[in-house]
């Protein structure tokens, strides 16, 4: 499997949804085969890591049994893991699908509730000595969005994730093991959205990779007016400005298109590195 090495280059997670109701309208749902043909060709369009989600976490979205999420989940982790060589990462907030996932083939949790909604997580990461992706979320799914408010958004942002991170590390978490996430769309205004992408440097000092998922979200529909599927050349100027300001990782839907933005925005930023 290709190793992550953070610093030389901005890596693509494309996204898998195994959902009926993704919010972005592209959740395949019942048919691992196709799943894993789908990610396959995100492969070869360019994704360093494959991030499969079997429940919705869109505005709203109700919660899915551990039973259901594995059914969903987990046939497709088995079937993938033969066939790519790129890291998978399970995207969930259940400690028993994550550990369904890493014995199947998955070497990163990515748990948009940042550690916090599952207490045997962090023993289940530890364990399988798995890269975690660590998300900061206002509220649930089914309230984040009734108007977040905040004193200070980014230092807020910033303490809620250095929390996470002292509480992953003492509970035997590796340090170089983490990911953090500020949670674009997860408990945020437009207006926060575009503050964190404009700010998304000063996340840096947290001293751990950035992982930043701006693709098809609704702050693009609601400058653009687009929908969800159309809001690629949103994605591209949010996925560029991002790495102009320090993201490590970008996790979106259209890998293809990405990857040329990425390149360009790479050669652009990190000329100083080479």
């Amino acid at each position: 499997m290709k190793d992550i090495k953070f610093g030389s280059r901005t890596y693509i997670m494309g996204i898998l949804n195994v959902t009926p109701d993704s919010f972005s309208g592209d959740g395949i749902y019942q048919d691992a085969e196709k799943a894993v043909e789908t990610a396959e060709r995100l492969v070869e369009d360019g994704a360093d890591i494959i991030d499969i989600g079997g429940e919705s976490t869109k505005p709203g979205s109700e919660p899915v049994t551990i039973e259901e999420e594995i059914k969903r989940t987990i046939p497709v982790i088995k079937k993938l893991s033969k066939r790519i060589d790129v890291p998978i990462s399970i995207d969930t907030a259940k400690s028993e699908v994550a550990r369904f996932a890493l014995e199947n083939g998955a070497s990163i949790v990515n748990d948009i509730t940042g550690l916090g909604s599952d207490r045997k997580m962090i023993s289940v990461v530890k364990e399988f000595n798995a890269k975690v992706v660590v998300m900061h979320i206002k509220g649930t799914p089914q309230t984040m969005q009734a108007n977040p408010e905040y004193g200070n958004l980014i230092q807020e942002i910033k303490d809620k994730l250095r929390t996470i991170i002292e509480k992953a590390v003492i509970g035997g978490i590796k340090k170089e093991n983490i990911i953090i996430d500020p949670g674009i769309g997860f408990g945020k205004t437009l207006e926060h959205n575009l503050e964190i992408l404009n700010r998304l440097f000063e996340f840096k000092e947290l001293g751990m990779p950035i992982l930043v998922g701006p693709s098809r979200k609704s702050f693009i529909g609601k400058l653009t007016g687009a929908e969800p599927d159309k809001r690629i050349f949103g994605t591209i100027a949010s996925v560029a400005i991002a790495i102009k300001n320090g993201a490590d990782i970008v996790r979106v839907h259209d890998v293809k298109e990405i990857k040329q933005a990425v390149a360009v925005s790479d050669a652009i930023t990190r000329s100083g590195d080479k």
